[in-house]
């Protein structure tokens, strides 16, 4: 999987596209002056504060509900560490133009870290598909933050990431993915022969068995694809982004999944917080300390500060004539029987993808969760 990232098309996604055009030119400015720099270690230092600088891309896009809140939490950084340690956040593309080359921009040290989707690092990364959520799997954020937490699964992660000379800080909680249609969608019966935008992956492997036509699109070229009709319906976040984004503009209906459940394919679509190797051992165990658990304090505020949003963005979107479905139990039933086959193959890319899956196969067995029994999983194995 690979989400292709182009800016082409930004000034077209939002409302306030002059004012956006002005703040991509200047962070693309910046990025210029970064990559022109002699200063493409790990971090930046100034010699008479003894300040750490690091430069983190986010995957949010500049304006939206989802970077002002990464933005506000980086500036918080300086104060909070006594001048030790300073933040300066960057918005999508605004850098590194793409996700491959946000990538190597942390395992270079251009960047000092990045809050990427996790999902995004599938092809690089097979185990990352299971350290967010995918279809039918865990889907309430408590059972994400105990497999991380409780049951190891951070430590895991992160000595998955130490292989690619990344440090994985901690899993950044902030919305459930829902679907923007032009023509209504009320169960998967209606996604055969639909063109849709997914992330790519597992996601999109399970809406083709459904008879989908998945294309994968960067969050900048969505809108641009529904205003022209080369898709039909497009995946992405929570309703405050996707407000954010325009697609009331382009679409009329909204599909959740069941009753108290957003979503069916990424009910909990993490990102999270990673750093270069080289910039992470250089800080001293303070200020890891710190970061640790000011992301854990940011998955929080982020979670709740998106959820808030949501709710007031849903309104809008009803007020703009848009209508929301909802999948029916019966539909989960069978997504997940689609999914379970899907899960296995992608267990099987890698040995460290093996590990991680296998530790959230037990959890679901577990009566605790009961998402699963082992006559669902009668015939796979690891």
């Amino acid at each position: 999987m690979r989400v292709q990232e182009t800016t082409k098309n930004i000034p077209r996604m939002m409302s306030l596209d002059k004012k956006r055009r002005t703040f991509l030119k200047t962070a693309a400015s910046a990025g210029a002056a970064l990559a022109a720099s002699s200063a493409f270690g790990p971090f930046i230092q100034t010699a008479a504060a003894k300040t750490i600088t690091w430069n983190v891309q986010s995957s949010w896009n500049a304006e939206t509900s989802g970077y002002t809140l990464f933005e506000e939490w980086c500036k918080g950084f300086k104060e909070k560490s006594d001048g030790a340690l300073e933040i300066k956040p960057f918005p999508a593309e605004s850098i590194a133009s793409h996700n491959d080359a946000l990538f190597k921009a942390v395992q270079k040290g251009i960047l000092q870290g990045m809050n990427p989707f996790t999902v995004y690092w599938a092809e690089k990364i097979p185990s990352s598909v299971f350290l967010s959520s995918y279809p039918a799997g865990p889907d309430q954020p408590a059972q994400w933050d105990v497999m991380f937490d409780g049951l190891g699964m951070t430590q895991i992660a992160r000595d998955i990431y130490a292989k690619h000379g990344l440090f994985y800080v901690g899993h950044i909680h902030h919305d459930a993915n829902i679907i923007h249609s032009k023509k209504p969608v009320t169960s998967l019966a209606d996604f055969k022969g639909l063109t849709l935008r997914v992330p790519g992956g597992m996601v999109a492997e399970v809406f083709q068995a459904f008879g989908a036509k998945t294309i994968s699109l960067s969050s900048s070229d969505i809108f641009p694809a529904l205003e022209k009709g080369t898709i039909d319906a497009a995946d992405y976040v929570g309703p405050a982004v996707n407000w954010d984004l325009g697609f009331a503009q382009v679409t009329k209906y909204i599909l959740f999944g069941p009753p108290s459940l957003m979503s069916v394919y990424q009910p909990v679509d993490l990102m999270d917080l990673t750093i270069n190797l080289e910039a992470w051992n250089r800080l001293d165990n303070k200020l890891q300390t710190l970061v640790e658990q000011e992301t854990r304090s940011y998955s929080y505020k982020h979670y709740i500060g998106i959820q808030k949003r949501n709710v007031e963005a849903l309104k809008k979107f009803e007020e703009a004539g848009s209508t929301v479905t909802r999948m029916s139990q019966e539909d989960l039933h069978q997504f997940r029987k689609k999914a379970i086959p899907v899960w296995f193959n992608w267990a099987k890319k890698s040995p460290d993808a093996t590990q991680v899956f296998k530790l959230q196969l037990d959890y679901m067995l577990n009566d605790i969760m009961g998402y699963i029994t082992n006559d669902d999983i009668k015939g796979f194995s690891l």
